[in-house]
């Protein structure tokens, strides 16, 4: 555990605002909840822990056990690494120059699979294995909706990139992330998009066979789509990040309830602008992040719906302006500005909790099922790992 003690008899009231806080309730509940899904579908869950970048939640995933995760950075790697994680997937696409690192936890006995989606890339990790008689396994992403990279299943780079992959040890299978399902809106449009991942991905290991070339690991996933696959056979594994906390774009895409956030910013009422009728607090986009990721959806969220200390909804109160270290609250939909004193201390749901989770060093955590007298106790302080 890497967690940081001396929260001894604090609570919410206490810590200077802004700071993140987590509910280890609601995370354990988002957790179990993927965890059976992933069992009823017959596929290995390999969370992406991109969104928490805390080895205290993923200790949470499987009883404190080391588990296969899906990383964003190298220096979540290796931090994992370092906390006995030895299966590890690094799901953007490599480049040469962080090759070193890569074949130094190989060698300290990680399985750290790369991923790439052109020639190029295919020919520096091949030789790079060779120069280090190490394989490096390695993961071909491929393109299932046009959201960001990956090789589409009839591109003639898809069996030379295997082959070369191959040629040099290093072919592990194929990897694909409907990032499309982030705007689909409907149900029915998310489980469409499941299945589009799932039959993209199982297409392209089918014509990696086809030629010859051995593909052990078929992975899919997103936050939207494990929750909407309906069947995946012909897949290995389910990847998905957001789950552990949920964020208010998931909560619009009806992923989940606004009761499943687990994450939160307390922030202090600092100041009151009754002409513009506004109510001023100290947290900004250095604490919540510049995400406007519901403005797209039907209801816009603004920066974040705002809670009392407890986590009880305000209702109509939204957080809708932010400069660096300000942030705006005003009322909507007919509410009445509630009359919040300043040093009144206040929790903001987010938009996106990978981007907010980054903003902090750390999580302060609590659990909501218990009594808050005066307000939450802190349980612990967990770190956060940063950087690339």
């Amino acid at each position: 555990m890497n967690t940081t003690p001396s929260t001894a008899g604090q609570t919410l009231a206490d810590p200077d605002t802004p700071f993140a806080v987590v509910d280890v309730h609601k995370v354990l509940r988002n957790i179990e909840r993927l965890a059976g899904r992933a069992d009823r579908l017959g596929v290995t869950l390999r969370p992406h822990v991109k969104t928490a970048k805390s080895l205290d939640v993923a200790a949470l995933m499987h009883g404190d056990s080391p588990c296969r995760v899906t990383v964003s950075t190298l220096a979540e790697a290796e931090a994992f690494a370092d906390g006995g994680y030895t299966d590890i997937t690094y799901a953007v696409g490599i480049d040469p120059h962080k090759l070193p690192r890569v074949v130094a936890l190989l060698r300290r006995g990680v399985t750290l699979r790369t991923l790439l989606d052109s020639p190029e890339q295919a020919a520096f990790v091949a030789d790079a294995a060779r120069e280090a008689d190490i394989a490096i396994p390695t993961q071909i992403e491929i393109d299932c909706d046009g959201h960001r990279g990956g090789l589409k299943t009839d591109a003639p780079a898809l069996v030379e990139v295997g082959r070369t992959l191959h040629e040099a040890g290093c072919l592990d299978g194929v990897l694909a992330h409907a990032g499309e399902s982030y705007f689909a809106y409907t149900p029915e449009e998310q489980r469409l998009s499941a299945k589009n991942e799932r039959d993209t991905a199982v297409d392209a290991a089918e014509k990696l066979r086809a030629a010859g070339l051995p593909v052990s690991t078929v992975s899919v996933g997103s936050t939207p789509t494990a929750h909407a696959a309906e069947n995946l056979t012909g897949v290995t594994e389910l990847r998905a990040g957001n789950y552990v906390f949920f964020d208010l774009v998931m909560a619009g895409l009806g992923v989940c309830q606004v009761d499943d956030l687990a994450l939160s910013v307390v922030v202090t009422v600092i100041g009151h602008r009754a002409e513009y009728g506004w109510i001023v607090t100290d947290g900004g986009w250095m604490a919540m992040s510049r995400d406007r990721g519901t403005a797209a959806q039907a209801q816009d969220q603004g920066y974040g719906l705002v809670a009392d200390l407890e986590g009880n909804l305000i209702p109509g109160l939204v957080m809708s302006a932010a400069s660096q270290e300000h942030g705006t609250l005003t009322a909507r939909d007919g509410a009445e500005l509630p009359g919040l004193p300043v040093g009144t201390r206040l929790r903001i749901l987010p938009n996106h909790a990978c981007a907010t989770a980054a903003q902090h060093r750390g999580y302060h955590v609590i659990d909501g099922t218990r009594a808050a007298d005066p307000a939450p106790a802190i349980e612990a302080v967990w770190n956060r790992i940063s950087g690339w």
